[in-house]
């Protein structure tokens, strides 16, 4: 073997090992190390620098937009801090290749195919044609989007503070809201502002528009006027038909089971405006304008439900995301009709969807049934269930909040043990990333050529 096809061998080896899935892994990796070094410096916080547990706790939550906190944002964090979290934020938000390959075409002046398969592998390994138009689109539209939210917040900010400091406080809100976040600069996140109708449609609408992913962003945009709802794919009309129902969803539930409790103090019209809000952030924002520990047992139950099933592909939130489960209801309703294909709007979703859609699903629930059972053992060994009582329920929405990059949480995150940080510091992150995104990052991809024998089992 001659020395240029010894260094050609290495070439290829390192280039398959680098796959588009282990590129997305990585990125996030190195943003979030970045991000635990300097918050851990004196400068990013008051008084005694935080440690390197709860800095990389920290700096996870931040980039991977999920929102929970093991100290208060609000008064731990100097300014230079805050805007540390700020940064990673606005780049978990969009995502560490997104940027990387913006740049890449920003010199390059096209894109090449590696760069090409990279963004695939950011937006759900969804083949899309145009990427640099759809690079245009989502920093004009996430800038745009994030600038409005900001002049809005920080008009009615402006109210209660110095013009400077609501400035900050606005652009701060604006992007943690787009990015599905849910940090706040507030001690009690928006509680102070329950009932404002500015503050709280504003997040709300910054918390949808990011939620809905860029490929919808993209497909609305650049649809022809008038906007037909059919002219639109299959996935944009999904996607938009699932986010408003499960909003519809979230919000009667909150409805019931909270107008005599949680929201009783409150007027009609402002019972309906926190209703809606808690809908929309539930399922990946992590603000809460109510006191959690208030809410009844149904409605934390269903919060768990619309966590866990998250925003959609391609987007600024977590969770299972809703086209998987549509997929997968669909997939139900045929098997229940005895229909051999999936069906979804006049259309037949291909059997490969419907397979990523279950094995996500899947995956997904073991991932925070066996996160639940570690948190289990390594908060509540040794006590017994009268003496826990409670503590069983906040543990689970704990670790569902983290696997979704919600961010809400019942007030246990400071309390849990340095192992139960770790634990809830690599569930945000296999939560942002997905677990399946994750398993093909750190397994080998081959095919099988081989099919063994058949033999029936019973099932049910």
């Amino acid at each position: 073997m001659t020395l240029f096809s010894g260094h050609r061998l290495l070439w290829l080896r390192i280039k398959n090992f680098f796959i588009p899935e282990r590129l997305f892994l990585l990125s996030f990796a190195a943003i979030i190390l970045a991000g635990t070094f300097l918050l851990h410096q004196p400068f990013a916080v008051h008084g005694a620098p935080l440690s390197l547990t709860d800095s990389f706790f920290t700096a996870t939550s931040a980039t991977c937009v999920t929102g929970l906190i093991v100290v208060d944002t609000a008064t731990k964090f100097t300014f230079a801090g805050q805007v540390i979290l700020l940064v990673l934020i606005q780049m978990g938000g969009l995502g560490i290749m997104t940027f990387s390959v913006a740049f890449i075409t920003l010199f390059a002046g096209r894109l090449s195919l590696g760069s090409r398969d990279m963004l695939e592998a950011t937006f759900s390994q969804m083949p899309m044609r145009g990427m640099r138009k759809l690079l245009r689109t989502i920093f004009a539209a996430t800038l745009l989007t994030e600038l409005v939210g900001a002049v809005l917040l920080t008009l009615r900010f402006a109210m209660d503070m110095p013009w400077a400091r609501a400035v900050w406080f606005g652009v701060f809100h604006a992007v943690s809201a787009f990015c599905n976040a849910g940090f706040a600069l507030f001690s009690d996140s928006l509680i102070a502002y329950q009932g404002d109708v500015l503050v709280i449609m504003v997040i709300s609408l910054l918390i949808i528009a990011g939620g809905l992913g860029f490929i919808v962003v993209f497909e609305l945009q650049h649809t022809p006027r008038p906007l037909r709802f059919k002219k639109l794919s299959l996935h944009s009309r999904v996607v938009l038909s699932a986010s408003l129902l499960l909003i519809a969803f979230g919000f009667v539930t909150m409805m019931l089971f909270e107008w005599g409790n949680s929201l009783n103090h409150l007027p009609w019209p402002k019972k309906i405006l926190e209703a809606f809000f808690q809908s929309v952030t539930t399922r990946t924002a992590g603000f809460n304008s109510v006191n959690l520990g208030m809410l009844s047992n149904g409605t934390l139950f269903f919060m768990l439900i619309l966590m866990f099933i998250g925003a959609s592909p391609s987007s600024t939130g977590g969770g299972i995301k809703t086209t998987t489960f549509a997929t997968i209801l669909s997939f139900a309703r045929a098997r229940f009709k005895n229909r051999e294909h999936t069906q979804m709007m006049n259309r037949t979703i291909p059997e490969s969807a419907v397979s990523r859609a279950v094995t996500i699903a899947i995956f997904s629930s073991l991932v925070v049934i066996l996160f639940t059972t570690l948190l289990l053992f390594t908060e509540l060994s040794g006590h017994s269930h009268q003496e826990s009582r409670g503590l069983f329920l906040e543990i689970l929405f704990e670790a569902t909040s983290a696997f979704g990059t919600v961010g809400l949480s019942m007030g246990i995150t400071s309390h849990l043990s340095e192992a139960g940080r770790i634990l809830i510091t690599l569930l945000m992150f296999v939560g942002r990333l997905g677990p399946l995104t994750l398993a093909l990052a750190i397994s080998k991809k081959h095919s099988v050529k081989y099919q063994l024998a058949k033999e029936d089992l019973l099932i049910g």
